[in-house]
């Protein structure tokens, strides 16, 4: 028994939709090539500051606790010491955070300084 194969005619290759999709592509290019000249800022140089001065206080976050110009301290009584600091003339408290430092004690002490009325100031402790 013999079966015949069917004979299947390949269709030509349409370029309508090739046509299409280079069209958009050329006109997204031109309108993209517009818009990037207009894009472009200048950014002016940065020039050196003057030195802001030593800070008022100090207060050290690591993993063993906060601890004041030195002495340890807990969240609560926080806000009542930088309160007393800020009485006595203070303006400028220094927060050193260290690496192993709870993510809840550097937003408490931003926030207690934030009551205080006191400008921070943040710095990384040395490894």
């Amino acid at each position: 028994m013999r079966v015949e194969a069917r004979l299947t005619r390949r269709k030509r290759l349409s370029l309508t939709s090739l046509i299409d999709v280079i069209f958009l592509l050329l006109l997204f290019f031109m309108l993209s090539s517009t818009f990037s000249r207009f894009s472009q800022v200048e950014i002016a140089q940065g020039t050196a500051a003057a030195a802001a001065g030593q800070p008022d206080a100090i207060l050290s976050l690591s993993l063993d606790g906060l601890r004041l110009n030195g002495e340890e301290t807990d969240g609560q009584g926080l806000p009542e010491r930088l309160a007393g600091l800020k009485d006595a003339g203070a303006q400028r408290v220094l927060l050193i955070v260290s690496q192993d430092a709870l993510t809840q004690d550097f937003v408490t002490a931003t926030q207690a300084v934030a009551k205080a009325g006191l400008a921070a100031s943040v710095a990384k402790a040395a490894p």
